[in-house]
């Protein structure tokens, strides 16, 4: 029971052992925090797709909004309504400040979809800017906002961003002259710069008291979002914000960030009611030490402090063998001086020196000095000891006056208007592929268009992934502890087949219980082995019978042998008291005993000395 049990355990082990490792390839898929996948397309959810099939036979149409949007845009037909900027960026060097990066549509290099194109960043360096009119302005009031487009880092990314601005609302808007300081209402989308990678939500915030706009950043999202910048793959970035004053953050439809723009902005967006006194400064007499030295101390008589820190050991005594007289270092003998060597301008040469060999199998060479140690003498400068201080008044801050600046914006959701749509980016790599924006209120709508745009995206990169011992080995790269647990993997089948198909060793136990349930005087399974060796026995002498024809004289002896066994047997018989379990065990063993008798007699001639004495011992 106890080995079925430890072959159970480790069955069990197993188990566990196969599902973390596969565990860990789906955690690559999901953010691993609470989310909310969102419903695909039924029809496209319903429909029979081969993923063995290439990207190349799959059938793209282009996505249509089905409920009231406020801007879409696929790039798949004319690049309509978007203007590039003819400006400059203020406050950088004129050769690079001018906007004159270059955007292509394109389709993606990799899991392409036929048909299926985007806008595409395409120089390095350079400043990039373009926007576009929304097809109707979205006033902040009674409807959500949400904001939704794809991004795809074709050459992953050093430095750049994929963020995108919504325009706020003016008479004098001219997207010719879109620049970094057109004003914004909100800022979304991903950014990268070294290893810090950012998911940016940034809304622009009217004083209602100044008038003046100041930058209120959402807090960072607690998962990692590294893998979305280098696994070249499209990514659905979304943004929501709903008329109770909260937002969600979502890439690919799973929420990695949300919260309350009264309470998870940086700054807030509304000042405290109270702030220190600026005017207000510290009292000369104001005492914050909470300890002071005691004036009432005294330096003892015996305190010496100009005793060493470190004293020559009395004790040490020099290592015979010493070599006084040699020096640590001497001059290479083996040293030549260079043949272009000029004394005049180089001065007179001297062979390098190199350790004495005299002193590689001595002590030391050269005067010994006495080892230091510490001087037990040694106390330091003398320090009074501290005290409580009986003038502690605290540490000191101004007093609190209203601040004159307050105000209290209970619904931030009301931002300013907003009317247009663009891209100001820098970035050191090409190819930054965005598509299918969309600008509505109704999260049905947007899961919809994601549906027929990025789900399709979805569906031929999955078809076109590696094969599972590619994503082992691709994850074990991302996470090297992992070998540790295939070796495990490929070594739990031997094991429990070792476990489970290796005889077991008898033990102590079984074998005790084995002897306790014999009874002793079992006669007849006792004469069937005695028979059963003397059958050994007299096949081994009929062999070397007929290679010694000088056996005959052993072979009588051995007849006599054996007919003082059967004797014997026979006497044992009679002697034993047949038991309750055996019944006519009597007579049975004196049918054993005389088909002994006749098989001995009848093949007398095929025994020899040796084998009789074995069985007389």
């Amino acid at each position: 029971i106890t080995r079925m049990h430890f072959q159970w355990d480790w069955l069990c082990l197993g188990v566990l052992i196969i599902n973390s490792v596969t565990a860990e390839i789906e955690s690559g898929e999901t953010l691993g925090a609470d989310v909310d996948v969102e419903d695909f397309d039924r029809q496209s959810q319903e429909a029979d797709v081969d993923r063995d099939k290439s990207s190349l036979e799959v059938v793209y149409r282009t996505p249509k909004p089905t409920g009231e949007v406020y801007f879409t845009e696929t790039f798949d037909g004319v690049l309509a309504g978007w203007v590039l900027s003819k400006t400059k960026k203020e406050d950088t060097d004129d050769n690079i400040a001018k906007y004159d990066g270059r955007w292509e549509v394109e389709e993606l290099k990799e899991n392409t979809v036929p048909g299926d194109r985007g806008l595409v960043l395409k120089s390095v360096a350079k400043h990039h800017a373009i926007s576009a009119m929304l097809t109707k302005a979205f006033i902040f009031d009674n409807k959500p906002l949400i904001v939704q487009y794809e991004v795809n880092f074709q050459e992953g990314i050093d430095c750049g961003g994929a963020y995108i601005k919504l325009l706020s609302s003016s008479d004098n808007l001219n997207l010719e002259y879109f620049f970094d300081k057109t004003p914004y209402t909100i800022m979304f989308g991903p950014d990268k710069c070294g290893e810090d990678y950012k998911l940016h939500f940034i809304f622009r915030h009217k004083n209602p008291k100044t008038g003046e706009y100041d930058e209120k950043h959402a807090k960072r999202p607690d998962v990692d979002l590294k893998k979305f910048y280098l696994d070249k793959k499209t990514h659905l970035y979304t943004l929501v914000l709903k008329p109770d004053d909260t937002f969600e953050m979502l890439i690919d439809q799973s929420v990695v960030s949300k919260g309350s723009l009264l309470e998870d902005m940086i700054p807030p967006v509304n000042p405290p009611k109270e702030i220190e006194d600026p005017s207000e400064k510290k009292p000369d007499d104001w005492d914050e030490r909470p300890k002071i030295p005691d004036p009432n101390a005294v330096k003892p008589d015996d305190w010496d402090e100009d005793e060493p820190t470190k004293i020559e050991d009395p004790d040490a005594v020099k290592p015979e063998g010493w070599l006084d007289d040699e020096p640590q270092y001497v001059p290479d003998p083996n040293a030549k001086k260079p043949k272009d060597w000029d004394e005049e301008m180089d001065g007179e040469w001297e062979a390098p020196q190199i350790p004495n060999p005299k002193c590689e199998t001595a002590p030391g060479c050269g005067h010994w000095v006495r080892p230091m140690k510490n001087n037990p003498k040694y106390k330091g400068k003398w320090k009074a000891p501290m005290i409580d201080n009986p003038n502690y008044q605290g540490i000191w801050s101004p007093r609190k006056i209203p601040n004159p600046d307050y105000f209290e914006d209970l619904h931030p959701f009301k931002m300013t208007t907003v009317s247009a749509i663009g891209l100001e980016l820098w970035s050191m790599t090409s190819d930054i592929y965005f598509d299918n924006f969309i600008i509505c209120s109704e999260k049905e709508v947007a899961d919809r268009w994601a549906a027929d745009g990025w789900g399709l995206k979805k569906l031929v990169a999955s078809a076109n992934e590696p094969g599972m011992f590619s994503q082992l080995v691709t994850a074990a790269e991302d996470h090297p502890w992992l070998w540790v647990l295939y070796t495990l993997t490929l070594a739990l089948p031997v094991g429990l087949g070792v476990l489970f198909c290796w005889p077991a060793k008898k033990t102590d136990e079984d074998i005790d219980f084995k002897k306790t349930d014999m009874s002793k005087p079992m006669m007849k399974e006792e004469l069937k082995q005695e028979r059963e060796e003397l059958e050994d026995d007299e096949i081994e002498l009929e062999e070397e019978k007929e290679n010694e024809d000088t056996a005959e004289d052993e072979i009588g002896e051995m007849e006599e042998t054996k007919s003082e066994l059967i004797k014997d047997t026979k006497k044992m018989g009679r002697e034993a008291a047949p038991s309750e379990d055996e019944g006519e065990g009597g007579e049975d063993i004196d049918d054993e005993e005389n088909e002994v008798a006749d098989e001995s007699q009848g093949e007398g001639d095929k025994s020899n000395k040796s084998g009789s004495e074995d069985e007389v011992s």
